[in-house]
């Protein structure tokens, strides 16, 4: 690894060192272009790296890079893009005064994630008009925030996932001061900060990677095109370029987690994993700074190697998605069973799904027509991430329908109990806690009138495979963006706020409750008691916690045998302060068997009373 990282930077004193690994090139200068118009030679290293130092420049000062005596292009590094994806490269100055010198984060296990995206959280759309909203988060439970990729994409309206420069920060969003901003408010609201980057494959319009002849192979294919070159000739700048950005982001930006997209569709057959090296150098930030830098991938391989140490032959990541977890749910809640959902559909592979965290551990699976996944027993349930909604789940429909829209308000309250009655790190995508109404659509700001056509083609062909009926918005259309913008007005009025405040309590439960707090598999029990009633119990020392959910539209009779006891009632979603028509569940159960007749989508959660015979107790029997 090089000791400057790509790009330019800005040393003080009107000093300003450039670097640009492109072994292929003959020639390359710097291109200053404004406010003075100049060319500056570069020098070559035996590793490809061009560089060179200039005097007399200021923050701010526009460029480029001249291949070959030629072509002007933008740098690859760059870390601020003004006008754009085609547009000069701007000089940074990446001084900033921050306020977090004693920020730590939550060990990992006590993270309750919110997914948001910047463009669509606001009606600004920016970094700085999320701090305001920063105390509600806080006050409902959350604590961490995780942002779609915000490196710098084509036009003002992306999902992200299109960018085309690793470090700059898209700047209609407020640029990387926004940025900084944005994570030092968080880190004083006591909120960690979670960034999506994407190490997979770079978008199609303003790629200028692709003309350097190294940054790619089409030795290996993903759904984007050919894949970043990893593991074959000059790959190892490749590897520093993400190397140095992952440093970017946890050092010089402050963000605490990494959340790393689609990493199935990174390849590298090197004898260490690009991952691997990823892992480790996220710890070593951690042990710079005094606080710990997480890795978490986004992978659908159901592969626990990601996680396990590098001891026994893993990767070292700190956490994983678990998209198995969504799957049972959301198959269960909706009845689809269309493309990957015709995995699923039985209520007891949602309770599989509580007591180990992939359902598909090297079972066939129809979908896929193979053997798929393994089992992940070794693991601590808390480095698996598990959801009922997220942008890939909202946003991949047709018409972006969230749960508000797909399901009934009651069984709004059940989808939330069982992501947060479980014992993995929850995710809460933006706007799921009071309802929002609007959809979650896939819109972009292409400016490829080619592109545009074949990002919509590709769209309709996606969704005729994956058999989902309506006609998706236009994504190319503003109209598309501003429909998928939240509506703040909403969030304490009505079913809203009743539902915003069951979530409120469901986490003030999971928190506060020892039997919930503890992310165990092993301390966990998960049954099927009746068709659509699946039982929940968790302990940990002395506490007990039983939990009966009922995914039906109709009522549910069972008999339970609760265990040693007395129970006493701690949420109910039936009550009237949650919206229902209120509980005619008992507050107290004894140990022996009872007769309950659960409501329509019931969530009742039962804790063991260890104060027993207490005068409190006996004036509630």
């Amino acid at each position: 690894m090089n000791d400057l990282t790509p790009g330019a930077h800005y040393l003080g004193n009107r000093q300003c060192a450039f670097m640009l690994w492109a072994p292929l090139l003959k020639q390359v200068a710097l291109h200053l272009v404004a406010p003075q118009n100049r060319l500056v030679p570069m020098t070559r290293d035996a590793w490809g790296y061009w560089r060179t130092t200039v005097t007399g420049i200021d923050p701010g000062a526009l460029y480029f890079y001249r291949w070959d005596g030629e072509t002007d292009r933008p740098d690859p590094a760059s870390y601020h893009q003004p006008d754009g994806v085609h547009g000069p490269s701007q000089v940074v100055d990446h001084t900033f005064v921050w306020s977090d010198g004693n920020w730590r984060p939550p060990p990992l296990e006590r993270w309750v994630i919110y997914e948001l995206h910047v463009g669509a959280f606001t009606p600004e759309g920016t970094f700085d008009a999320i701090i305001p909203r920063l105390p509600e988060l806080r006050e409902l439970g959350v604590t961490a925030l995780a942002l779609m990729p915000v490196a710098q994409f084509p036009g003002d309206r992306n999902w992200g996932y299109d960018g085309v420069y690793p470090y700059a920060v898209q700047a209609s969003y407020g640029g990387v001061e926004g940025l900084k901003r944005l994570v030092d408010a968080c880190h004083r609201q006591e909120l960690a900060v979670t960034l999506d980057v994407v190490y997979n494959h770079l978008g199609p319009e303003g790629n200028y990677l692709w003309g350097l002849g190294t940054y790619f192979t089409d030795q290996y294919r993903t759904p984007w095109g050919d894949a970043v070159n990893y593991d074959g000739p000059y790959s190892a700048g490749v590897r520093d370029y993400v190397v140095h950005n992952v440093r970017y982001w946890l050092e010089t930006c402050h963000c605490d987690a990494l959340r790393l997209d689609a990493v199935h569709a990174i390849y590298d057959f090197g004898a260490r994993h690009i991952l691997a090296e990823l892992a480790a150098v996220a710890a070593g930030c951690g042990r710079r700074q005094g606080r710990p830098c997480y890795l978490i991938a986004e992978s659908d391989l159901n592969d626990p190697r990601l996680i396990r140490p590098p001891q026994v032959g893993g990767y070292g990541l700190d956490a994983q998605w678990s998209d198995d977890f969504h799957h049972a749910l959301h198959t269960v809640l909706t009845g689809e069973r269309h493309g990957y959902y015709a995995d699923f559909g039985d209520i007891e592979q949602l309770a599989q799904a509580y007591r180990q965290p992939f359902v598909y551990a090297w079972h066939y699976s129809p979908h896929r027509r193979r053997w798929h996944g393994d089992g992940a027993r070794d693991c601590p349930a808390w480095r698996f991430v598990t959801f009922g909604q997220n942008h890939d789940q909202v946003g991949n429909r047709p018409l972006g329908e969230r749960f508000s829209t797909l399901l009934p308000f009651p069984a709004l309250k059940l989808a939330a109990a069982a992501v947060l009655l479980s014992p993995y790190l929850p995710l809460l995508f933006m706007g799921e806690e009071y309802g929002e109404p609007r959809p979650f659509l896939y819109f972009i700001s292409h400016g490829d009138p080619a592109l545009i056509d074949g990002v919509r083609r590709g769209r309709r062909e996606d969704f005729l495979e994956f058999g989902a009926g309506g006609e998706a918005p236009d994504p190319q259309a503003a109209t598309t963006f501003a429909a998928s913008k939240l509506r703040w007005e909403l969030a304490n009025i009505g079913r809203h706020g009743q539902l915003r405040a069951f979530y409120r309590e469901l986490l003030r439960l999971r928190r506060e409750t020892p039997a919930l707090a503890r992310l165990d598999n092993a301390s966990l029990a998960a049954a099927v008691i009746a068709p659509t009633v699946l039982e929940l119990r968790r302990w940990c020392d002395e506490s007990r916690i039983i939990a009966w959910l009922n995914f039906s539209d109709r009522p549910a009779t069972v008999t339970v045998v609760p265990g040693a006891g007395p129970w006493r009632r701690q949420l109910d979603a039936a009550d009237l302060a949650w919206g229902g028509v209120g509980s005619d569940l008992p507050e107290i159960l004894a140990e022996t068997e009872h007769p309950l007749v659960l409501p329509p989508y019931a969530v009742a959660v039962y804790a063991a009373d260890l104060f027993a015979g207490s005068p409190h107790l006996e004036a509630l029997t």
